[in-house]
């Protein structure tokens, strides 16, 4: 059954609670990603027993994240590296079929080039596995890749639009935006509606997701905390 926009408001406990609980790791009270998928997580609520099972589910030292409406409380054991404003963006119309000549669908074999040209661009984390979350799509210019978009949390008629990445060497030439829209057109095929996430400070990427056929739906925090060492 298709779930209500207000499950966007806190996407990834409805995603790790439906359609991707068998890529986490948890219990009642809070859940996250595979540690080598990403470090997305959620509580059930903010309460005593959801703070202390998130703090259960990091290594000492290992960083979580949580998307959230809300402000997000920091567990015990645990410290705040960051906190920052982003909005959530969600289509506006149902997305029509992309077609382009470059666009190939990526696989595990392209994994390796993938991550990299995360790590150089940081469109957010991505791990070992996070191309495991659905389809990620990209353009190779002379064996390297160059562009790319997937997908990341999913529920039940929605999906996240993610890991957005333009080499250095092509922006400027419309591949973020193309891109956007190939993994906006993919979700669509597979009947879910997508949304995304941006930093609110990042006005050139909210106005391309704009141009996308994206609106804004609600304001975001995002929340990244890491398990102290030793507790």
């Amino acid at each position: 059954m298709t779930m209500d926009e207000t499950c966007l408001a806190r996407p990834v406990w409805h995603a790790l609670t439906t359609l991707q609980s068998g890529q986490s790791l948890g219990g009642a009270q809070a859940v996250r990603f595979h540690p080598e998928i990403g470090p997305l997580a959620a509580m059930r609520a903010a309460d005593e027993a959801g703070l202390a099972a998130l703090t259960d589910l990091a290594a000492p030292g290992e960083l979580l994240a949580m998307i959230e409406q809300d402000i997000a409380a920091v567990p015990p054991g645990m410290v705040l590296e960051r906190q920052s404003a982003a909005v959530q963006m969600i289509a506006a119309a149902p997305p029509g079929p992309v077609e382009h000549p470059a666009i190939r669908l990526l696989g595990d074999a392209d994994a390796p080039q993938m991550r990299a040209l995360a790590m150089l661009t940081e469109p957010g984390p991505f791990a070992e596995r996070t191309h495991e979350l659905g389809r990620f799509w990209g353009i190779r210019e002379e064996g390297r890749l160059i562009a790319m978009a997937g997908e990341r949390t999913r529920m039940p008629g929605f999906g996240e639009v993610s890991a957005v990445c333009v080499h250095p060497d092509a922006r400027g030439r419309g591949l973020g935006r193309l891109m956007v829209r190939k993994a906006m057109a993919s979700l669509a095929e597979q009947g879910l509606r997508p949304f995304l996430h941006s930093y609110a400070d990042n006005a050139a990427a909210i106005a391309t997701y704009r141009r996308c056929g994206m609106r804004l739906a609600r304001e975001m925090v995002i929340t990244m905390v890491r398990r102290v060492e030793g507790k």
